[in-house]
């Protein structure tokens, strides 16, 4: 019942999406995947119907010389093959299955902070192993299969950090959360001078700290209500796991150790495991 109770608690914590994000569609990057794959389209798969979107429509059909209007009707779908078809929610999607609806359900489970990988319109284990833990978060039978449940469970606008927090680092931020080409960055980048110090967010304790693959030198803070704070790619960390810390405490200093090109802190706020933009508790 305690379970049951939390999911139900996260579900109604889903604040209303941002005016910018409801032009934001799963339809838009599936179709943004399938033009990536004809070599197209170049931009990220953001699901926003922009000017290069729009523009790789009317090169595609042109190409198959196809009334060229910029508007990816049943026709033009037609014309992108398998990568043009199911529509989503047409099937149940399990592992193997691939198309226009296994990518609109990748770009879902990204934007509610559980990324698989590249968005490619095919469910490998990546995306399957999301599948699951986007399943359990939401409090839903934990199958790997995505029917009527979990896709309406993705419909719901994306989670919100459900906390305030202090910034990290006295910096204006970099890269923000979300589309970065077909994959998706799930934090919030604070470029600075190797060696510049690094704050905690907030009031908590020092769950873990060590090296993990992609985040080079990682920090990772429990807070409150189930939310967490990570802070990575740093260059040394000054807390042991246990610590109990309160915001504006230093607990380590930017690096770029892990998959980073440069100096920089990539911080992340996560309820219950999935990740949030920071931007919504900064």
């Amino acid at each position: 019942m305690a379970r049951i109770a939390l999911a139900a608690v996260a579900l109604a914590l889903l604040a209303a999406a941002a005016p910018a994000a409801a032009r934001v569609s799963a339809n838009t990057a599936a179709l943004q995947t399938a033009l990536r794959a004809a070599g197209l389209y170049g931009g990220s798969v953001d699901g926003i119907a922009g000017p290069a979107t729009r523009a790789a429509v009317r090169r595609l059909q042109a190409r198959r010389g196809l009334v060229v209007d910029g508007i990816a009707g049943p026709r033009t779908r037609r014309a992108l093959g398998r990568r043009g078809r199911p529509r989503l929610g047409s099937r149940p999607l399990g592992t193997g299955a691939r198309g226009w609806d296994v990518a609109a359900l990748q770009f879902l489970l990204a934007r509610h902070g559980f990324p698989s990988g590249p968005v490619d319109g095919g469910l490998g284990p990546r995306t399957g192993a999301a599948l699951h833990r986007f399943q359990a978060w939401a409090g839903l039978g934990a199958d790997g299969i995505a029917g009527p449940a979990t896709l309406s469970a993705l419909r719901r606008p994306p989670p919100r950090s459900i906390l305030r927090f202090a910034r990290p680092m006295g910096v204006a931020a970099g890269d923000g959360f979300g589309p970065r080409g077909s994959m998706f960055h799930t934090g919030l980048d604070f470029p600075a001078p190797w060696g510049t110090p690094v704050a905690a967010a907030g009031r908590g304790c020092v769950e873990s700290v060590g090296s993990e693959a992609g985040y080079g030198r990682l920090v990772v803070i429990r807070h409150r209500l189930g939310m967490t704070s990570w802070y990575a790619h740093l260059s040394r960390i000054d807390v042991p796991r246990g610590r109990c810390v309160v915001a504006g405490d230093r607990i380590g200093a930017v690096g770029t150790t892990g998959r980073s090109t440069g100096p920089h802190l990539h911080f992340e706020l996560r309820v219950r495991g999935a990740a949030v933009d920071p931007r919504t508790g900064l």
